[in-house]
């Protein structure tokens, strides 16, 4: 009687594990389907024990088909490269709709100075993401202008903040847009603290060359700069060492009387004094302008038989220049510090 009784628990326990295993393939060859919205869906490994695909998350819903609907994902907003808010300040104008490229540039100020201070308008490409100057065939979603705060003409001041409001103002009122204004009492005070940085760490290198006998004639003194780099500048008494990077102002600036570049015969016109000089702003400090500056003092005094001196008349000695490159090794660590980095465009435009 038990040998009977376990028998029959032995074929049932078979019975049951036939079933459940039936079960089990019918369940892996079917279908899968999404869960309900709203059903909690465990992670997994993927059927059969291999590794799942990886799936982006997403907060779609399901379409009809079953499948996610792609998200739509805005541009991205980048940086203009010619408005900062570091020595800008911005107003913000927020059309009712994209503006077409053509529409903004007929309703541009005319000017884009309010006194002495520079401004830019942008426009961000509803297309691109892109701040830019406005450009036909574009369109634009919204717009900013920047008014430099400061440069070396002193800092912005209420004149000049309310010459910028009323520039602004006609043309956000052209293309429908609010427009939002700093606090003009703000912008002051940022313009006047950044100016005063600005005059405590700026600085342009000079010597002067001064011909110890025969003054030089211009060509003569063209043709000893050329060998060392310089070419004619825009300015009539201009020689000038360009800079590798396409655009930049130059690295050095050798400059004589205007008067005598202007003059007749300039051939036969008499120099007895030049001056070479580094704007050290401008140029970044991995162009090493500060050797290039020394080297050129040096060999420039050779070629024209000329003393290098200070504004003052005093020599400039080789302790001078070691005792010049210590100062300026500290007035480029006290930029970077302040995001001013020589040779950067904020920096090129503030010390402008």
């Amino acid at each position: 009687m038990t040998l009977t009784v376990g028998l029959a628990i032995l074929a049932g326990v078979v019975l049951l594990g036939v079933v459940v295993q039936g079960a089990w393939a019918a369940r892996k060859v079917g279908p899968r389907v999404l869960p309900e919205p709203g059903q909690r869906h465990e992670p997994s490994l993927g059927e059969g024990g291999g590794p799942a695909s990886p799936v982006e998350p997403s907060l779609a819903e399901p379409a009809a088909d079953g499948l996610p609907e792609p998200v739509a994902r805005p541009l991205p907003t980048r940086r203009s490269a010619r408005i900062d808010a570091l020595i800008d300040a911005i107003a913000t104008l927020t059309p009712e709709g994209p503006v077409s490229g053509e529409l903004a540039l007929q309703h541009l100020p005319p000017t884009r100075r309010a006194g002495g201070k520079p401004f830019q308008i942008e426009g961000l490409n509803a297309d691109s993401g892109e701040w830019e100057v406005p450009r036909p065939g574009q369109r634009y979603g919204e717009f900013q202008a920047g008014l430099q705060m400061a440069n070396r003409s002193g800092a912005v001041n209420e004149i000049e903040y309310s010459e910028f409001v009323q520039k602004i103002q006609p043309f956000a009122d052209a293309l429908g847009a609010t427009v939002d204004f700093p606090d003009m009492l703000d912008v002051v005070a940022r313009a006047r603290e950044l100016d005063g940085f600005a005059s405590q760490h700026d600085a342009q290198l000079a010597a002067l060359l001064r011909a110890n006998s025969v003054a030089w004639s211009v060509g003569y003194l063209q043709q000893c700069a050329a060998r060392h780099g310089f070419v004619p500048g825009a300015v009539p008494g201009r020689l000038v060492l360009p800079s590798s990077d396409e655009g930049a102002p130059p690295v050095l600036v050798l400059a004589f009387d205007s008067q005598v570049a202007l003059s007749d015969d300039p051939g036969q016109a008499a120099l007895r004094e030049v001056s070479l000089s580094l704007d050290v702003p401008q140029t970044p400090e991995s162009g090493e302008p500060f050797a290039a500056w020394q080297e050129c003092a040096r060999r420039l005094a050779d070629d024209l038989d000329a003393t290098l001196v200070d504004d003052r008349g005093t020599v400039i000695t080789l302790h001078a220049f070691a005792t010049i490159g210590q100062e300026l090794g500290r007035l480029y660590r006290a930029l970077e510090q302040h995001d001013l980095a020589a040779g950067t465009p904020a920096a090129r435009r503030l010390f402008s």
